[in-house]
């Protein structure tokens, strides 16, 4: 088991991790018609939009409070209440996300009596999704505003079945966590609906920053998963969750609703991947397709060629626990040496990790621990740490602002592990330096014309 240590330095230089509220407002994202809301002052969500513009290189509906000073100290109920009534006017979405921030938590600003308020003042809307989530930025990291969010979404919007109702066993709910990209929620689509299944994601951001182009403009989300669909998810036969930030949502789900829950903990890797190929023929009493069964022998095989190149490297990672715990895994299962882990955030997975100490610290703490690592993975806040060390830098999670189809990236399945295992063996052998002509020349020059010393005796 791995030992758990965190930084007690003075500051952090270079952060590794981002805030809550950018958690849960990427989550409120994958839903339909929605505006996430965050409950501070404009630089916090400023900071927030940069990013997400940086690393999804899309339009962002990300709206604010505005609180200042004076409205910080009196309270900032009538900062909520206009801003909510602003954007249904402007925007006439079907959710409000709103998270609070640091500034606002330690005002004490109560958000759910905000909104109970709003409701009562404002019967006109009635039809409006309001849901608010508490995400200090002073604790916490990304995984974890996103975890609550995923909660308060399924808390807010899934409805409890009649009791009288049939679920429909075809129907499978899956909670993805943070770490997977919208395109890996696309993979795991077309993976369940392989087996017959129909898959409700909660939230869905594959249907929203995906990059795909509009007919007409709209100023909230432009896809993801709707309040009749979220509200629908009691009645289906089972819920898959992805990560163990899931685990919490997915208890939340089954309470509301009675809805069984199975936890994958990661799904990069060939153990992991059949253990949801299996899981999902056994629930649809459907056989494996041929098309996965081809799949997994490619990766049988590219685990084969990639081991050459993947064994006994010494590598460094820095990224969100459950992101850590799927990219680490998989490494060691391919022979390499995790020699620096570092992470943002608390999670019981940490102590599951193949090495001897997880660090909760930043980027100072991964590049100082990298000192003799072969291969360097964390977001692109890495690259200068990389140029330092002299070693190639693969870039995964948020954000990557300085490489083109980040959201596109898949790292799950039999096709995405597959996939990793070349980009991270290319990239090994890329930078590997093999010896020239030139260099065994200049070696056997420098090694016959050296001088001899009276300790070495003629040849």
């Amino acid at each position: 088991m791995a030992q758990i240590v965190k930084s007690t330095k003075a500051c952090t230089v270079n952060p590794l991790k981002m805030s809550q509220p950018i958690g849960g407002a990427l989550a409120f994202m994958g839903m339909r018609g929605a505006m996430p809301l965050l409950h501070g002052s404009q630089g916090c969500t400023s900071f927030g939009l940069v990013l997400f513009v940086r690393h999804f290189r899309e339009a962002i509906p990300l709206q604010t409070t505005a609180m200042s000073e004076v409205a910080t100290v009196l309270g900032g109920f009538e900062n909520v209440e206009q801003a909510v009534l602003n954007i249904v006017k402007k925007t006439g979405p079907e959710l409000i996300g709103i998270c609070s921030t640091g500034v606002t938590e330690i005002k004490g600003d109560d958000l759910a009596g905000f909104v109970t308020q709003i409701r009562d003042r404002h019967p006109e809307l009635a039809d409006l999704a309001l849901v608010q989530v508490g995400t200090p930025d002073f604790t916490g990291a990304f995984q974890d505003g996103w975890a609550k969010a995923v909660k308060a979404l399924v808390e807010g919007l899934v409805e409890p079945p009649p009791a009288d109702a049939k679920r429909d066993v075809r129907q499978v709910n899956v909670l993805p966590g943070c770490h997977l990209t919208p395109g890996d929620i696309d993979e795991l689509r077309d993976i369940i609906e392989a087996f017959g299944l129909e898959p409700t994601f909660l939230p869905d951001i594959s249907g929203s920053l995906d990059g795909h182009i509009p007919d007409d403009f709209t100023p909230t989300t432009l896809g993801g998963t709707g309040r009749e669909e979220a509200a629908a998810m009691g009645l289906a036969g089972w819920t898959i969750a992805i990560g163990e930030q899931m685990r919490p949502a997915a208890e939340a789900l089954e309470k509301k609703a009675g809805v069984p829950f199975r936890l994958f903990d990661r799904l990069t890797g060939l153990a992991p991947c059949d253990e949801l190929i299996c899981f999902l023929s056994e629930i649809s009493g459907r056989p494996v397709p041929r098309k996965y069964r081809r799949q997994r022998g490619q990766l049988v095989d590219a685990m084969l060629d990639g081991h050459f190149s993947i064994g006994g490297t010494r590598v460094a990672i820095g990224a969100e626990p459950d992101l850590l715990h799927a990219l680490s895994h998989f490494l060691h299962e391919m022979g390499a040496q995790i020699r620096t882990a570092v992470t943002t955030t608390q999670s019981p997975v940490l102590s599951e990790l193949p090495c001897e100490t997880v660090l909760i610290g930043d980027l100072e703490d991964l590049e100082e621990g990298a000192g003799d690592a072969d291969l360097l993975v964390t977001h692109s806040h890495g690259r200068q740490a990389a140029e330092r060390l002299h070693i190639p830098h693969f870039k995964v999670g948020i954000p990557m602002f300085d490489t083109l189809g980040a959201a596109h990236l898949v790292t799950i399945g039999y096709r995405g592990t597959r996939d990793l295992i070349f980009t991270l063996g290319n990239m090994l052998m890329e930078h590997h330096h093999e010896p020239q002509p030139e260099d065994w020349r200049d070696a056997w020059l420098q090694l016959t014309t050296a001088p001899l010393t009276e300790e070495e005796p003629v040849p």
